[in-house]
């Protein structure tokens, strides 16, 4: 007997009325909300527009479900392209499965295209992001609760999760929490990546690098106690293979980019610099044109006025 375990949800969806809100849905939109929010707060402090991050995140939400989904469809296509299984379900996201490492690359490239369209530099807007996707992915990881699925191994500790459903090959037990390892490591980067931040004046997309390093680290170990179905290069898992390649990339572009460009970048909107510039020009050009008609006929008229006294004394 179970002293004490993490339960699973009765069930992963609810209704307000007709309307199905659907727990893994809900975390994913809570989590976009915290990461724009928090994103928000970081880029106005470091002398951006507020509104900014809200407006990339137009591109970059939409680009980073689709992306996660496609990874997570390329890497497990027997789910669905195999027989006996339904290709449609690869367009049902709510059920599940997103690739985080799709969604980031596909994400990043939204919001290159929307801080392009803005005139903004992205390692700037990265850098700011960067914690707020860190909490995000922590709230997103719940979703995987309230589905039953992406859990470890079979363990006996005081805050096994009980796994209750039997579907889709599952079975009933106690396992290791593996959403929860995962959404309290990303809590920690986020923390990290803050501190880190201040502590060091990080920029030029830095900070961003530190939070997929980081990362990384606490998705080897944890992908490593996993045991759901996955595929294996050499021994290691897929994802394994994916988070030691996407680390060295990370910390290599951290080390050459302090190198070249030391120090951080200063964060100027050109919509926020034209704006009061161009007013305040204006200003003094409207003075000084206007003086100068005052003084200009003052000149012509005294003199005019010489010439007149002058030939009538003549006269």
């Amino acid at each position: 007997m179970e002293l004490a375990y993490i339960p699973s949800p009765s069930r992963g969806v609810l209704y307000l009325g007709p309307i199905p809100l659907r727990g893994y849905a809900f975390c994913i939109i809570i989590g976009v909300f915290i990461a724009v929010w928090l994103g928000n707060r970081r880029w106005v402090a470091r002398g951006g527009q507020s509104g900014t991050v809200a407006d990339i995140a137009v591109w970059a939400v939409p680009f980073g479900l689709v992306g996660g989904r496609l990874y997570h469809v390329i890497t497990d296509y027997e789910l669905y392209f195999s027989p006996g299984r339904d290709w449609v379900d690869a367009f049902k996201v709510w059920q599940g499965g997103l690739g985080i490492w799709g969604a980031i690359a596909l994400g990043a490239l939204g919001a290159w295209i929307g801080a392009r369209r803005r005139g903004i530099p992205m390692p700037a807007y990265a850098d700011a992001v960067a914690p707020g996707i860190a909490l995000a992915q922590a709230m997103g990881r719940w979703g995987n609760w309230f589905n039953q699925e992406l859990y470890g191994r079979e363990t006996h500790l005081p805050w096994a999760l009980h796994i209750t459903s039997s579907e889709g090959g599952r079975v009933p037990g106690y396992y290791h929490p593996t959403f929860l390892y995962e959404s309290l490591w990303c809590i920690g980067v986020a923390f990290l990546v803050m501190w880190a931040d201040r502590r060091f004046q990080l920029g030029h997309g830095r900070a961003f690098a530190l939070y997929v390093a980081a990362y990384c680290v606490g998705r080897g170990w944890i992908e490593y106690m996993r045991v759901d179905d996955a595929h294996h290069i050499l021994g290691l898992r897929l994802n394994d293979w994916t988070a030691l390649i996407v680390f060295v990339l990370a910390v290599t572009y951290m080390i050459v980019s302090s190198r070249r460009r030391p120090g951080r970048e200063e964060v100027v909107e050109p919509l926020a610099a034209g704006g009061p510039a161009e007013d305040t020009e204006t200003a003094p050009e409207t003075d000084t044109d206007t003086e100068k008609p005052v003084d200009a006929p003052d000149g012509p008229k005294a003199t005019t006025d010489e010439k007149t006294e002058s030939a009538t004394k003549k006269s």
